[in-house]
């Protein structure tokens, strides 16, 4: 019998923000390309002001994926902690537009819903500033058994080990899809987050069916500097690895298998902003219907190009018609 959801995410519900900036603004705000700094709500104040121009869009990694599923037709609802604001209204009102549901209560008192200040620099190596707000809110009360056994896959996105409480909502979340047979997925999200709490993305490692990852945090994942021996480490835990490369596509394991897919053509790469996430939608969705490996990853790099075409983290065409075109759907 057919699950309600193909799949379910909890992560952090974010509003993203994001401006066009030159390189000396890099350099005298002190913003790190191509990773996600923590922020408090001072520091976002003062990133915010010192944009010119910005694009407003609902956010956050697993929220993205989950309105990449939606695009692509897969059936696909999302948990995560806003406030009850203007943020957290216009959050909730740009994710079912797209298609997926979204019912966890808001916060009514606390932080403000969270915002990421997203720099987007000429090389298009975007440098992520984060208050988290009203997402850390996010717990195990927020997680229904009912949702996670009605889904084919949970997704749990990495940067909730940044809030005990939102980590115990996804430990709660793996222990019912252990109970339901729903198949668990994570991504390891950043790099930085990876240092600060290994042992715990380890530890989940024991639970997980799925991973997903670029190659900068899969080493910092198993501390090793060659991409080979990322590969070997994956192998012999014996689930599935998605692995990104940037411009060299990506690596799907598992199942005694590896399988390297070249990355889909773009003609120009405006913003890199969400292309990880949009990768993993694709892969989900793949697996959600049955696809091999290499299907699934050649549906990843289908909406990875898609996002990192134009400002935003979120597609812009139709992920479904791009799948028919090239035969994957």
């Amino acid at each position: 019998m057919a699950r309600k959801y193909d799949v379910i995410g909890l992560g952090n519900a974010i509003v993203d923000v994001l401006a066009p900036v030159d390189d000396a603004f890099i350099l005298t705000h002190q913003v790190v390309k191509n990773a996600m700094m923590l922020i408090d709500e001072f520091r976002a104040e003062q990133l915010y002001n010192a944009f010119d121009e910005t694009l407003e869009a609902a956010g956050g990694s697993v929220a993205n994926s989950m309105a990449g599923l939606a695009s692509f037709g897969a059936r696909s609802k999302f948990v995560g902690k806003v406030k009850a604001d203007r943020l957290g209204d216009a959050f909730a009102q740009s994710l079912t537009a797209g298609g997926t549901d979204f019912t966890t209560a808001p916060a009514t008192e606390g932080a403000a819903t969270a915002c990421c200040l997203i720099a987007v620099p000429p090389d298009a190596q975007r440098a992520m500033n984060t208050y988290l707000g009203a997402s850390r809110a996010l717990g195990p009360d927020d997680v229904l058994a009912e949702d996670i056994a009605a889904s084919e896959i949970l997704y749990i996105e990495g940067y909730l080990t940044d809030s005990d409480v939102s980590w115990q909502a996804a430990l709660k979340a793996a222990r019912i899809a252990k109970q339901t047979g729903t198949k668990i997925a994570v991504t390891l999200s950043d790099s930085f987050c990876v240092g600060r709490y290994r042992q715990v993305f380890l530890d989940f490692l024991d639970i997980a069916d799925i991973v997903f990852a670029n190659e900068e945090e899969a080493k910092s994942l198993f501390e090793v500097e060659e991409f080979d021996d990322v590969l070997q480490r994956f192998r012999a835990w014996g689930g599935i690895a998605a692995v990104t490369r940037s411009a060299k596509g990506c690596v799907a394991i598992g199942g005694g298998e590896v399988h390297i897919i070249d990355a889909a053509p773009v003609s120009q790469v405006l913003d890199t902003t969400g292309a990880g996430d949009q990768f993993a939608a694709g892969f989900l969705f793949g697996l959600a219907r049955g696809k091999s490996l290499a299907d699934c990853g050649g549906l990843g790099v289908i909406a990875a190009a898609e996002v990192i075409s134009h400002f935003g983290a979120r597609p812009e065409v139709s992920l479904q018609l791009l799948a028919e075109r090239t035969g994957l759907a």
